[in-house]
């Protein structure tokens, strides 16, 4: 048990320098939608999608293999070093090629040509502190992690609060604040506000490319392409995934009301956020313990200890925020007229509670170097999420695009227990996870789409469900609070 109370710990640790920026960045919804028409907020969101996906492209798989032969290779420095060069070189040429055809990328992606630049900018920062990153989690520093982390959203939310509602007044007043204020300049003050916090960031980052020993080893970098290419092509698919539903809603939809569609969207699906930081904390912390546990005599059933725990808190986190979710509403969205996609919450939260047992099942390629079936297991779902997206969105907006993206983490989660189940089996407790889901998936379904807004029913429900998990898991619960 002390094995999984040093697990929790540490994903406690990194679940902070997720959920509080996470959190930070939660603050910048309701600002968004209360100074924003829905149009605006759309054009915004299908910015970011196109960042989330750059940024996939950008790494191209080099932090998952940095990883990967940190824990292999007995030189460390030549794999820091190695992996870094690489990133150096490649976001240099990036850099002049975006330049180079701005107008062209513009064109293809519908990104205003006249915020593009910061784009572009922001894209480079954020790709040259990748491995940094990845070097502080690899040493098992994840309070530095976490500060940094921190540090940078609360610069970029500061920043947005300052641009987007004092500005404008201190503007009045005349003076220095009217000579650098442009009136509706808000989405362009959003990317320079993010373009300023990327580049305080990667100031703090400067002393680790200070200290590192410039050595490039092409035989290692060959095989660390090699290994990361699957990632890389698995990150393409996650983030058609993840964002290609905004960007095809503001293409497929009728130009007078696409951007508001994404916006209601975008903002609806802000719910799912809990889920989303849950999932990502608990993957930042067993990701590096997976590597460093992988040769223990033990470790699949480790393994598939962890993945329950994973699913017992997911369940409770999916019949928690469904049961408040109009609550929440009211915090987060400012604006009611973004109230009209809530309907897409219930299919949201569970897409994204699948998509974290994905990546809990995910270990068997990763550990035994077959990760080449990430890119089979989420090209699957990339061909989903664009097949139903295509279909879907003409005749429901985006609900089609809420049920595609449900279609294609559930479709993920059931292909990578079936070959895992192959390569490399993990004894799950099927019967106990599957219960979970099941139960806590019923009860969200039953609570929302009949009992809405009944919070006495809904808190039933909620209390139903943690004795069921107290009374199937008090033995071993016991054991996990105990001090080691």
């Amino acid at each position: 048990m002390a094995l999984f109370q040093k697990l929790f710990k540490q994903t406690f640790i990194y679940g902070v320098a997720t959920v509080v920026p996470r959190m930070l960045s939660f603050l910048l919804t309701p600002l968004y939608t209360e100074y924003l028409p829905k149009e605006e907020y759309g054009e915004v969101s299908i910015v970011f999608a196109w960042i989330v996906f750059f940024n996939v492209v950008l790494a191209y798989g080099m932090e998952t293999s940095f990883f990967r032969f940190f824990h292999k290779e007995e030189h460390r420095e030549k794999v820091t070093a190695t992996s870094s060069i690489s990133i150096l070189g490649s976001t240099v040429i990036f850099l002049v090629l975006a330049f180079i055809f701005r107008d062209s990328i513009a064109a293809t992606t519908q990104i205003g040509s006249y915020y593009l630049n910061y784009v572009i900018l922001i894209l480079a920062l954020d790709a040259l502190v990748v491995i940094p990153f990845g070097w502080l989690r690899a040493m098992e520093k994840p309070g530095v992690y976490s500060a940094i982390k921190i540090g940078n959203v609360a610069v970029n939310l500061g920043l947005n609060v300052f641009f987007i509602v004092l500005l404008p007044q201190l503007a009045e007043t005349g003076g220095f604040f009217e000579s650098i204020y442009q009136p509706n300049f808000e989405i362009a003050y959003i990317f320079i506000a993010n373009l300023i916090a990327s580049a305080l960031t990667l100031l703090v980052m400067l002393p680790f490319y200070l200290r590192l020993k410039y050595t490039f080893d092409a035989g290692l970098w060959k095989q660390m392409i090699k290994y990361g290419t699957p990632i890389l092509l698995a990150g393409i698919a996650f983030a058609i995934n993840e964002v290609v539903d905004k960007i095809l809603l503001g293409m497929m939809l009728p130009q007078g009301i696409a951007k508001a569609e994404v916006g209601a969207y975008a903002a609806c699906y802000k719910l799912a956020l809990f889920m989303t930081l849950f999932a990502t904390a608990f993957r930042m912390g067993i990701e590096p313990f997976f590597f460093s546990h992988a040769k223990e005599k033990n470790s699949a059933v480790t393994y598939a200890t962890i993945t329950k725990y994973f699913v017992i808190f997911g369940a409770l986190i999916l019949l928690l925020v469904i049961v408040f979710s109009d609550l929440l509403k009211v915090i987060l969205i400012q604006d009611e007229s973004y109230w009209e996609a809530m309907v897409v919450v219930p299919m949201i939260l569970l897409a994204n509670f699948f998509l974290g047992i994905y990546h809990n099942l995910s270990v068997w390629y990763k550990v035994s170097d077959r990760t080449r079936f990430a890119a089979y297991i989420s090209g699957v779902g990339a061909i989903l999420t664009l097949g139903l997206n295509f279909w879907l969105i003409p005749q429901y907006s985006y609900v089609g695009s809420a049920v595609a993206t449900l279609a294609a983490y559930g479709s993920m989660m059931l292909l990578s227990y079936y070959f895992g189940r192959k390569y490399y089996p993990i004894p799950y407790d099927l019967k106990r996870i599957g219960g979970y889901l099941f139960v806590s998936i019923g009860f969200s379904a039953v609570y929302f789409y009949l009992f809405r807004n009944n919070y006495y029913f809904g808190s039933i429900l909620i209390l139903i469900f943690f004795a069921l998990i107290y009374y199937a898991e008090k033995d071993q619960l016991k054991q996990l609070l105990k001090r080691p």
